[in-house]
């Protein structure tokens, strides 16, 4: 990967004069060593646990800061993710919430992609029907190219279960703001 990476930046600088020297050496490591950090998000292990007492109202969880990149332009977006779920037979340590989060947020994707993933990621591990996801989030290719708004903040949701009802979905939107 890194002597593709130097390639089209060794393009770039013939075509716009970016990058020095040492920049096209030392880059394309660099560059490869994000990735793998960040491919390394994706792999943990979702532990449950029984619902022992019953539990049977909201679990909200959020998330302050997440990082992902748009794949249509290979631009930062970031933001923040609220997470809700009404426990069936199984509960989770909430930062399994956060995990899942930086899960699917470790790759190039869209907003509304990660936001589904997020919720059927969950619904999938604690075996629950009842979730809501909201994220948050600035998107730099709109900010820096393009448009060039000025702080955008994309809001997405997905929405399953009781939370398709007005008063969970309600009380969710109240508690989270």
């Amino acid at each position: 990967m890194e002597d593709s990476i130097r390639e089209v930046m060794s393009k770039m600088r013939e075509k716009y004069g970016f990058f020095n020297d040492e920049e096209i050496e030392n880059t394309p490591k660099r560059i490869e060593k994000f990735f793998e950090e960040w491919a390394r998000n994706r792999e943990y292990k979702f532990t449950v646990f029984e619902n022992e007492e019953g539990y049977d109202q909201m679990v909200i969880l959020k998330v302050p800061n997440f990082y992902s990149m748009c794949s249509h332009h290979l631009l930062p977006f970031f933001g923040e993710v609220a997470i809700g779920y009404i426990p069936g037979k199984k509960i989770c340590g909430i930062s399994k919430l956060a995990r899942l989060v930086k899960k699917y947020a470790s790759q190039p994707q869209l907003q509304e992609n990660m936001t589904q993933q997020i919720l059927n990621g969950l619904k999938r591990d604690l075996d629950t029907e009842d979730v809501m996801i909201v994220v948050k989030a600035r998107h730099l290719c709109m900010e820096i190219r393009g448009v060039k708004a000025q702080k955008p903040l994309m809001i997405t949701s997905a929405i399953s279960g009781v939370f398709k009802n007005q008063e969970p979905r309600e009380e969710f939107m109240r508690l989270i703001e």
